[in-house]
């Protein structure tokens, strides 16, 4: 058992959220869904035209919580070494050595991902999925806790290399960030006047205090009533006619401990149906294929998983909390 419980949980993330809205003006359901994924250990892809802070608020996550950070510009020309690392011959020790990729960190963004070939979006899956990497038959592993932040242009897809299924799956969840409101682009503005904040920005939570906060969130009750409710919602996306290849097993556990992590960011040691329908679009919207019927008919992503919410009955029961 953890040390941490879930009042240790709200009040750190509380503390990186405020330390985060330092430099990001806004956005605070990206910043909670982003701490979500980091307690449960997942991967995010952040899917949005460039300039809206995505870059920024990798950064500013990563200095919060005292993480190393590396960023990747993905290419056409990228190979998968330039991610990963190699091992070449040392003249002065006559021997071989390992040059590390940037994949050895913290949190790791991957800029505009969709734009280098499938072979070298591979080169992630191992790392995302296995937190390690083998080069020349030797597996190294990665360090912990190791957070990948994959970045993409909706709009922009000339030159692009769409994410195979099997990799987009390996994402807990998918966030939008959107334009600010022209409040906050004025604050935007008179806050990034005079410089950048980042460069001041100290840490307010120590890595080392991760795991604890993961194993913490991992405790939160779920009652059977809303097991069975995440369940259905998952297995009705695999019957749904404007869908044609539905949510993975991978999807339900994604959905149990988002939900588990997300009642605790809000001081709960119980999850509601409320954490499940929240989390919902996030993490099953980019799972789904929509079927030619379902474009045809001018289907989104969101728009079904909208309808799933409204068909699926929601538990009236009483949430019991276990103790």
């Amino acid at each position: 058992m953890t040390e941490f419980g879930v009042e240790a949980v709200a009040e750190a993330t509380t503390r990186v959220r405020q330390n985060v809205g330092r430099v990001i003006v806004g956005k605070e359901e990206a910043v909670t869904l982003l701490l979500v994924a980091l307690m449960c250990e997942g991967h995010v892809l952040l899917e949005d035209v460039p300039g809206v802070g995505k870059t920024t608020l990798a950064k500013a996550l990563a200095r919060s919580l005292d993480l190393t950070f590396q960023r990747i510009q993905f290419t056409p020309d990228l190979l998968p070494s330039d991610v990963t690392g190699i091992s070449y011959f040392n003249q002065q020790t006559q021997q071989f050595q390992f040059r590390h990729g940037p994949v050895f960190a913290n949190v790791l963004l991957a800029d505009e991902i969709n734009r280098a070939t499938p072979r070298t979006q591979s080169a992630l899956l191992e790392a995302m999925e296995e937190r390690q990497v083998t080069v020349d038959g030797e597996t190294r592993s990665l360090p912990r806790p190791f957070f990948v932040l994959a970045t993409e242009n909706p709009i922009e897809l000339e030159g692009t290399f769409p994410l195979p299924e099997a990799q987009l799956d390996r994402f807990l969840m998918r966030i939008d960030l959107g334009y600010p409101t022209q409040e906050e682009e004025i604050r935007i503005a008179r806050r990034f006047q005079q410089g950048s904040p980042l460069e001041d920005l100290a840490p307010v939570l120590s890595a080392s205090q991760l795991p604890d906060l993961s194993a913490a969130c991992r405790q939160v009750y779920v009652s059977e009533a809303v097991e069975g409710y995440l369940v259905a919602l998952v297995r009705t996306t695999r019957e749904m006619p404007e869908i044609s290849l539905g949510a993975s097993p991978r999807a339900t556990i994604a959905l149990l401990r988002g939900s588990q992590a997300l009642a605790a960011l809000e001081g709960r040691s119980y999850v509601l149906p409320d954490d499940v329908k929240r989390l919902a679009r996030p993490i099953l919207g980019h799972r789904l294929i929509l079927s030619s019927e379902g474009r045809l008919r001018g289907q989104t992503e969101a728009r079904v998983v909208g309808d799933l919410l409204d068909r699926v009955p929601v538990p009236v029961e009483e949430v019991a909390v276990g103790g």
